[in-house]
C-alpha cells in the first residue's frame, strides 16, 4: 500500500514523508525496511516502477505478493485532491507493531498465528513450525528446516496438496494404532502431532530433530518415489501404476507400512512389490465380483492391513499377504458372468487392457497398455463382439434382456480403438472377425490366421495352456467358452503365486476351478486313480439315469474306458484345458467347445477321435481305425487297439485344434 502512494505522489516533499517508512540508511546500508532476501528484487521493480519484472517463474510467496500488489492497483480509487489528506490519516491513525521474541519456541508459536508471506498457512506449516520450536540450537534447526522445506518443494511439484498427502500417508503408515488416529491424521495431522508426543517418543531436542531427519526425509522420499511411480509406469513398480489407474490413493500409506529406515533399498523395493502386487490382485478380485473399491468402503480393511503389515520382514510379509489372498473367497472363477451389466465401463476398459495386454508381453510383444487406457486423440474403447441386434441371436434366446445381459460378458468384450469401432459397430460377426486380424492380439485371436506365422503366440499357449481357439462363428456357446479364457487370464495375471515368486516372473499354468459336476479341471495337479465309479459321480444325474437305463447291459464298460483314458492323459501338460463332458452317446474330451477325442457307446463301447479322414490314414500303419464318419469327421477305433497305440493320435488331434 505504502509503495503505490509513494508512486500516486507528485510533490517530491510529501513522497519524502513516505519513503523513510519504505526505504532507508541504516549503518550506512540502503535498504528496504521489510528486510526479506528472498523479496529484494520483487520490492526494487515495485519501488522503482519497473514494470518488465514477471513474477511467473518465481517462487508461490512472490506470486502471492506481486497479485495483491496488483489488486491494490485495481481496487484503490481515490481522487487526486484527497490523496494527500489520505496520506495525512494513514499515517497518523494506523500503528504498526513489532513484537519481539526472544526465545525460539515463542517465535514459531507466532509463527502458527502470524504469517507475513501473504499465504494461507497449512497444517504442514503448523507442524513444521512446532517441530521446529522444539530444537533450540540455531544451527541445528536450519538444517533440519532445510530438509523440511526441500522436501516440500519436491511434494508441491507433484500436485496440489501433496506435501499434505505425503505427511498423512506417513503418520498414518506408521503411528496410527486406532482408527481414530487415522481419522484424526487426515483432518489435522499437526495437532494430531502435537497431542501424541509421549506416544511418538518426542521427549528432547534431539527427537524432534531426529523425527524430521530421518522419519519425514525417509518415509515423505518414498511417497514422492511412490507418486511419481502412480503417475508414470516404471520397470520393477508396474503395479504401483495399475493400482493407481483406479485412483487407489489408499494404497500409499499401505506401501510405506512394511518399510523401515533400516532396511535396505532392495528390501524396501521388494517390500513395495509385495504389497503393490497384493493390492492389485485384491482390487481386481473386487471388480471383477462387483465389490466397491471406493474410499469409504476399503478404508477400514485397508487401515487393519496397515497396522498388521507395519515393519515387517520379507519372508514374513509374503507369507502374510499370500495367506490373506488364499482365505479371500471371491475369485475370479466365483463370477462366471462378470462383465458390463455388474461393473462401471470404465473398470471393465482397465481390466480389458490389462487382459490384452498381458497376451501381447507374454507373446514376446511390446507393452501398450498405456496406448490402451489413452484419454485423447483415438483412444480405445469398449467393443461389443455382438452387434446389438437381438434378432439374430433368437436361436439362442427367448428374451431381448437375456440376450443383452450375455451380450455384456467380457467375454463377448474388446479393446478396439474409438473410429474403427464405430466403422465395425453394426456389423455381423462374420465380418468383424475379418477386421480383427488388424487390431490387438486378443481380438486377432477370434481368427484362426492368428495362429499361423505367430511363434510367440502360439508358445504362450503352449506355457499358459490357455484354450485360446479361432471361431467361425460366435453364439451363445462360443461366448461361454471366451469368458472361460478371460477368467482363466484373469486368474494367471492376478495369481496369488506371484507374490511367492522372483518379481515379474511368470506362474505355473493354473487350473481353473469352476465348479461344475463334469468338469475333471476342477481337480488338482495331484494326479489320481480314475475309476469308473468316480467317473459314475462325475456324470449328470439326468444323463447318469439315460446311460444306465438305454445303456444297461455296457455303460459299465463305458465308464471305465473313460476312466482308463482319463487315467493316461492326466500326466500329459497338453492335456490340462480339456473338459470331460457327457453327451447323449458318448462322452468327449473337449477343448473349449470342441470335441477332440473321447468314448462313444454306439455300439460296443469304442475310442473316437475327431480327425480329418486324410488324418486318420496317415497313422493307419501305427493304429487301423474300424470306421470313419465324414458328417462328423470323427474316427473310430475298436476298444481292442492299447491306449499307448492311440496316445500319439490324441495328442495330434489336440495340438492340430489349438493349432500347434
Amino acid at each position: 500500500m505504502l509503495i503505490r502512494l509513494y508512486l500516486l505522489l507528485e510533490d517530491e516533499s510529501e513522497k519524502s514523508q513516505i519513503t523513510p517508512l519504505i526505504y532507508s540508511l541504516s549503518l550506512g546500508t540502503e535498504g528496504f525496511n521489510l528486510d526479506v532476501p528472498e523479496w529484494e528484487l520483487f520490492m526494487r521493480a515495485l519501488f522503482f516502477a519497473d514494470n518488465s519484472f514477471d513474477s511467473s517463474d518465481l517462487s508461490e510467496s512472490i506470486r502471492n505478493l506481486d497479485a495483491r500488489y496488483n489488486d491494490i492497483e485495481d481496487c484503490f480509487e481515490i481522487e487526486e485532491h484527497a490523496l494527500s489528506h489520505f496520506i495525512d490519516w494513514l499515517l497518523e491513525n494506523v500503528y504498526l507493531v513489532e513484537i519481539t521474541a526472544y526465545d525460539s519456541k515463542d517465535a514459531y508459536a507466532i509463527f502458527e498465528t502470524v504469517n507475513d508471506r501473504g499465504l494461507s498457512l497449512t497444517p504442514a506449516d503448523m507442524l513444521r513450525g512446532y517441530l521446529l520450536s522444539n530444537i533450540t540450537s540455531s544451527t541445528r534447526r536450519n538444517s533440519v528446516s532445510d530438509i523440511w522445506q526441500e522436501r516440500i518443494e519436491k511434494l508441491k511439484k507433484i500436485g496440489k496438496e501433496e506435501e499434505a498427502e505425503a505427511i498423512k500417508s506417513w503418520l498414518r503408515s506408521q503411528y496410527a494404532t486406532r482408527y481414530r488416529d487415522f481419522e484424526l491424521i487426515g483432518s489435522e495431522f499437526h495437532r494430531w502431532v502435537r497431542e501424541s508426543e509421549e506416544n511418538l517418543e518426542l521427549t528432547s531436542i534431539e527427537s524432534f530433530a531426529n523425527f524430521i531427519e530421518n522419519d519425514f526425509e525417509f518415509y515423505t522420499g518414498w511417497y514422492h518415489k511412490l507418486r511419481i511411480a502412480g503417475k508414470y509406469l516404471q520397470s520393477g513398480f508396474e503395479c504401483v501404476y495399475y493400482n493407481a489407474q483406479h485412483n487407489y490413493t489408499l494404497q500409499y500409506p499401505v506401501l510405506l507400512a512394511p518399510l523401515c529406515i533400516d532396511d535396505t533399498e532392495e528390501d524396501i523395493v521388494k517390500k513395495i512389490q509385495l504389497v503393490a502386487t497384493f493390492l492389485d490382485i485384491l482390487i481386481h478380485r473386487y471388480i471383477w465380483n462387483s465389490i466397491s473399491i471406493a474410499q469409504r468402503s476399503m478404508v477400514t480393511p485397508m487401515f487393519s492391513l496397515m497396522c498388521e503389515i507395519r515393519g515387517k520382514g520379507l519372508h514374513e510379509l509374503t507369507e502374510l499377504l499370500f495367506n490373506k489372498l488364499e482365505e479371500f473367497p471371491m475369485t475370479f472363477t466365483r463370477n462366471s458372468q462378470f462383465g458390463l451389466h455388474t461393473s462401471s465401463k470404465s473398470k471393465i476398459h482397465l481390466v480389458l487392457a490389462r487382459i490384452s495386454n498381458y497376451v501381447e508381453v507374454q507373446s514376446a510383444k511390446p507393452s501398450r497398455f498405456q496406448e490402451y487406457i489413452k484419454k485423447t486423440g483415438n483412444r480405445y474403447e469398449v467393443e461389443h463382439i455382438w452387434a446389438n441386434h437381438f434378432e439374430r441371436h433368437q436361436d439362442d434366446f427367448s428374451h431381448q434382456f437375456e440376450f443383452e445381459a450375455y451380450r455384456d460378458r467380457i467375454g463377448g468384450l474388446l479393446l478396439l480403438p474409438k473410429k474403427n469401432n464405430a466403422s465395425y459397430n453394426d456389423l455381423s460377426y462374420q465380418k468383424k472377425r475379418e477386421h480383427y486380424l488388424k487390431e490387438n492380439l486378443l481380438a486377432q485371436s477370434l481368427h484362426e490366421k492368428a495362429y499361423e506365422n505367430n511363434p510367440g503366440f502360439k508358445q504362450f499357449i503352449e506355457r499358459s495352456n490357455l484354450p485360446f481357439c479361432a471361431y467361425t462363428e460366435f453364439k451363445k456357446v462360443e461366448l461361454e467358452s471366451r469368458q472361460k479364457l478371460y477368467q482363466m487370464l484373469a486368474e494367471r495375471i492376478w495369481n496369488p503365486e506371484r507374490l511367492r515368486l522372483p518379481y515379474g516372473e511368470e506362474p505355473k499354468p493354473v487350473i481353473f476351478e469352476e465348479q461344475n459336476d463334469y468338469d475333471i479341471t476342477s481337480y488338482s495337479n495331484e494326479q489320481i486313480v480314475w475309476t469308473a465309479e468316480r467317473i459314475r459321480e462325475l456324470v449328470p444325474q439326468d444323463r447318469r439315469i439315460y446311460y444306465e437305463t438305454k445303456y444297461k447291459n455296457k455303460f459299465l464298460e463305458f465308464y471305465r474306458m473313460v476312466a482308463d483314458l482319463q487315467n493316461h492323459i492326466q500326466g500329459a501338460e497338453w492335456n490340462r484345458t480339456l473338459n470331460l463332458v457327457f453327451q447323449k452317446n458318448y462322452c468327449g474330451f473337449y477343448f473349449a467347445n470342441k470335441p477332440v477325442f473321447g468314448v462313444n457307446l454306439y455300439g460296443p463301447s469304442r475310442f473316437t477321435v475327431w480327425i480329418t479322414k486324410e488324418d486318420a490314414e496317415k497313422f493307419r500303419s501305427q493304429c487301423d481305425y474300424e470306421a470313419y464318419y465324414p458328417q462328423s469327421n470323427y474316427a473310430i477305433y475298436p476298444n481292442s487297439v492299447s491306449i499307448e497305440k492311440l496316445h500319439s493320435i490324441f495328442e495330434f488331434a489336440y495340438k492340430k485344434l489349438r493349432g500347434f
